[in-house]
């Protein structure tokens, strides 16, 4: 290199480190200014790191008896031998729709047509009956009652299989002994939560001689040995389901309260109960060996939908269950309890004859439900109150749900008996 050529050069660098030295700021960002995307990319990176979302939030929906009378079917009744029991829904669908996981008792059989249908005291109800909850969000239904063996084992076996045909779950009766010890777990939205469900009778029919898997009955060391091995599968949570109580009373007997304390004694987290076809009250309690801190139990969750036309039993209610779960420090609580009243409407609806459970505080809005006479609006302001008073004789801390104005978010096709293969999402759930 000449003497000319290294002053040049010696030149430029010295003037380019005084450059940098004068506008340290535009040396800085000359790169970013000169690559563009790179620069993006370079500028995100300069970002703190955004905070890692740990938590898992699922709601469960449960409601009580889901009966079928006569007057139910006869009412559906489109055709010889076609039923759609779809309308009787719409007016909850919506409120179904706001949680994740939908559950009831299925109080009542599906032993098939030619069983003949009938309704109390040994029920036997249309196939679409449980087409009809599928369309309307139920993912899952207990079906240990005092109702499961009206129809024998036949019909406990022919109810299962039109369950699995429609795509809902069940827990309670059972197929087989495989079927029986195949704990039930869903995933919720990233919550594992285990079901088991038992009852206190089967109306004195015998369970067939060596198939005591056909039925779960409120055995204390058995429903004990069920949560330790559901329990050992590591589930988020443990929901056990009762059949139990003295009809129409609006608390929970000796009984009762014998087994949820067992109950609680053997780690279960959430205990809901039915039979009582009337509403009782929730309490919360002090778990041990559970998930949770705190647990919930519901004594009864009454009737859902029958033809039971007296105060009590024609109110029911939506229950809400929130969990949460911090998967970070593996930690889960209940985050919020609340409930819809509902009371069941018996009439003419479109020109149709209907059975429909409504919100019962839709009794204070006179712009609501034009089909509701005067009298309707006066028993649902009844059942709204009673509902209050009663889920809460014991705790303060429920929420009633408000009411949502919209259509129902599944649109309802037409004919249902076309549809055998119909499966409505489990919105998150699926089961293991």
């Amino acid at each position: 290199m000449t003497t000319l050529a290294r002053f040049a050069w010696k030149s430029a660098v010295a003037t380019f480190f005084a450059f940098l030295a004068w506008t340290p700021a535009v040396a800085t960002l000359a790169p970013l200014a000169t690559f563009g995307c790179e620069a993006e990319e370079s500028a995100r990176a300069m970002e703190p790191p955004k905070r890692e979302d740990t938590l898992r939030t699922a709601t469960i929906a449960a409601v009580g008896d889901l009966m079928c009378h006569s007057g139910q079917y006869n009412y559906a009744q489109v055709g010889p031998d076609t039923f759609d029991f779809a309308p009787f829904y719409e007016a909850v669908e919506p409120y179904f729709g706001q949680a994740d996981f939908v559950m009831g008792n299925l109080e009542t059989t599906l032993t098939g047509a030619a069983a003949g249908y009938s309704g109390f005291p040994r029920f036997n109800s249309p196939d679409e009956y449980a087409t009809a909850l599928k369309w309307a969000g139920f993912d899952f239904v207990t079906t240990s009652n005092n109702h499961s063996l009206d129809r024998g084992e036949k019909g406990v076996l022919r109810t299962i299989e039109r369950l699995n045909l429609e795509g809902i779950g069940y827990v309670g009766t059972y197929a087989d002994q495989r079927d029986r010890d195949s704990v039930r777990i869903y995933d919720i939205n990233g919550i594992e939560v285990a079901f088991l469900s038992y009852t206190f009778s089967t109306n004195g029919i015998p369970i067939p001689s060596g198939k005591p898997h056909l039925i779960n009955m409120i055995e204390p060391e058995i429903i004990k040995a069920d949560i330790d091995s559901a329990r050992a599968l590591d589930p988020d949570l443990v929901l056990v389901y009762y059949h139990f109580g003295t009809e129409y009373q609006q608390e929970p007997n000796g009984y009762q309260r014998s087994i949820v304390n067992q109950t609680i004694e053997f780690g279960a987290d959430v205990i809901l109960g039915g039979h009582p076809h009337s509403l009782q009250p929730m309490e919360y309690y002090a778990t041990n060996g559970g998930s949770l801190d705190t647990g919930l139990v519901a004594y009864s969750l009454g009737n859902f939908i029958s033809n039971q036309r007296w105060r009590y039993s024609d109110a029911g209610v939506v229950l809400y269950l929130e969990f949460t779960k911090d998967v970070k420090n593996d930690s889960i609580w209940i985050s919020d309890v609340s409930f819809l009243p509902t009371w069941v409407f018996k009439g003419r609806v479109e020109g149709d004859s209907r059975y429909v459970p409504v919100p019962a505080q839709a009794g204070y809005h006179e712009d609501m439900y034009p089909f509701l006479s005067s009298g309707d609006r006066s028993k649902m302001r009844q059942a709204f109150d009673d509902t209050k008073d009663i889920l809460t004789n014991y705790e303060s801390r429920f929420n009633v749900r408000g009411l949502a104005i919209e259509e129902p978010e599944t649109p309802r096709p037409e004919p249902l008996r076309d549809r055998r293969d119909f499966t409505l999402g489990a919105k998150g759930a699926a089961a293991r």
